[in-house]
């Protein structure tokens, strides 16, 4: 059954009326939680019934029973107010912020929520903003992987793979065996030893969560500053997750750094070419040419059998993602394609 939103409106008024603890709160976002819901419900049966075989589409889709999430409440303009650097929530409700950065504009919302580690926090809504850089005429073609998060065609501006999964693996694993030890049958309540030790590991995938974040972030400000358009190669990392290299390739966070890219090139009014990555192993940069077989992942240098021009796999990658977007490569290694290369699609 779908709802329209003045529906789930006087439904709630109805609620209200007859639930005293509901009444108490402010209808602001308890308005926004039944929307959200609704969205996300008619998103979710729009979903299953694509996944569905034809003969199945005509019956009620099963839904999973989930945990209860984290708090997280959703106030529109007329919800909230900001006034001396604290927020004031519907309801009566004030909160001292801890501002990580001056907001750029009138935010139009709020999002208040709880992460894993119990904190609070405070996402508001702003129009964006370009913040445009000087012009430098230098563009950049990126290629993902896994031994190196991100092959450019500059030496100068490649992303070595920092490891940080890795060297906090040895914690996490003790974390871990602590948890196991202390687990309780389904259905008890877990121990303070058991808390106390799921606390820790999620404050370490914390950390390394942003350890990556903030590697990302400096890397595509560095990218974006020094070059005004950029060739990237339009990765999906997920089909990494059932390979041998499933968990190096979540390591080296490729979804986290092209997003951090694409990001800031928007901050900046930098361009951003995404290419499809089928066959750019494969094609030479120089002339065009393109193996009769895929090369294999020990195979690490390219050498084109039409022009005899060998050069690293990676960067041979990247500077195909160039040609593909139509960009002038000669800033790439002083050499630059014939003109018909440049004209391919991306």
């Amino acid at each position: 059954m779908t709802c329209r939103p003045t529906q789930f409106d006087r439904m709630l008024t109805h609620a209200r009326r007859i639930t005293p603890w509901l009444a108490e709160g402010a209808s602001v976002p308890q308005q926004q939680v039944i929307r959200d819901f609704a969205k996300a419900r008619a998103k979710a049966l729009k979903d299953i019934k694509d996944r569905l075989p034809v003969h199945r589409r005509a019956g009620t889709p099963r839904w999973k029973k989930k945990q209860d999430t984290r708090p997280s409440l959703n106030y529109t303009r007329r919800g909230f107010r900001l006034e001396g650097g604290s927020l004031y929530l519907a309801g009566g409700i004030a909160l001292t912020v801890v501002w990580s950065r001056d907001l750029p504009g009138e935010p139009s919302s709020v999002r208040v929520y709880q992460d894993t580690l119990g904190h609070w926090y405070a996402s508001f809504v702003v129009p964006a903003q370009v913040e445009p850089l000087p012009a430098t005429g230098r563009v950049l073609g990126v290629d993902w992987g896994v031994k190196d998060t991100a092959t450019t065609t500059s030496d100068a501006h490649d992303l070595p793979h920092a490891e940080h999964g890795r060297k906090a693996a040895q914690r996490l694993a003790r974390y871990q065996r602590m948890m196991a030890r202390r687990r309780r049958p389904k259905g008890q309540a877990q121990s303070k030893g058991y808390r106390t030790a799921q606390a820790q590991a999620t404050r370490l995938h914390k950390k390394i969560a942003r350890q990556r974040e903030d590697t990302a972030r400096k890397w595509a400000k560095r990218v974006v500053r020094d070059h005004d358009a950029m060739a990237v190669e339009d990765f999906r990392p997920k089909f990494l997750a059932r390979t041998t290299m499933a968990r190096k390739a979540a390591d080296a966070a490729i979804g986290a750094t092209k997003k951090a890219l694409l990001e800031m090139a928007r901050k900046h009014g930098r361009i951003v070419h995404l290419v499809h990555p089928a066959h750019t192993t494969m094609d030479c940069a120089s002339c065009g040419a393109r193996t009769k077989h895929a090369l294999p992942l020990s195979e690490r240098t390219h050498t084109c059998t039409a022009c005899g021009a060998a050069s690293p796999r990676d960067r041979n990658s990247a500077r195909v993602m160039l040609v593909r977007a139509g960009l002038n490569p000669d800033g790439a290694e002083g050499v630059r394609p014939p003109g018909p290369l440049v004209q391919a699609a991306a």
